[in-house]
């Protein structure tokens, strides 16, 4: 299980655009911390910290690299995702599918500001929804 930060950290997260960050999907509920937040912690080594809409091109993309999101996964309380579903993705594989041509579309006011040390907001910016 994750470990849970403080409300005031939950509170104060911040998104790409310098303003209070919004919820990013609660069906299927999303976020390092599963509470629809694309937050990120010390536990989450993926910083998965970018809210996106799937796309199929995306879905097949990242199976191809070995994360398969669309396989549910019951051990995990895991739905698999389909397209139009939002999730917050890990801020380098966004990254490699936008570099891929295969990026799906970002939530700009739901994506964490620690994406900004990852990918350039010019590029979230050009993808945004």
């Amino acid at each position: 299980m994750a470990f849970e930060p403080s409300s005031a950290a939950a509170s104060t997260a911040m998104n790409v655009l310098g303003t209070p960050l919004q919820s990013c999907c609660t069906n299927p509920m999303t976020g390092f911390y599963r509470d629809g937040f694309c937050r990120t912690g010390g536990g989450d080594m993926g910083v998965h910290v970018v809210c996106a809409e799937m796309t199929t091109e995306f879905l097949e993309f990242t199976k191809a690299q070995g994360n398969d999101l669309s396989t549910p996964n019951p051990m995990y309380q895991f739905p698999g995702l389909k397209p139009g579903d939002r999730w917050c993705l890990c801020a380098s594989r966004w990254q490699e599918a936008f570099d891929a041509g295969v990026a799906p579309k970002v939530s700009l006011t739901a994506t964490h500001a620690s994406a900004l040390e990852h990918i350039s907001l010019d590029d979230l910016k050009s993808m945004g929804a």
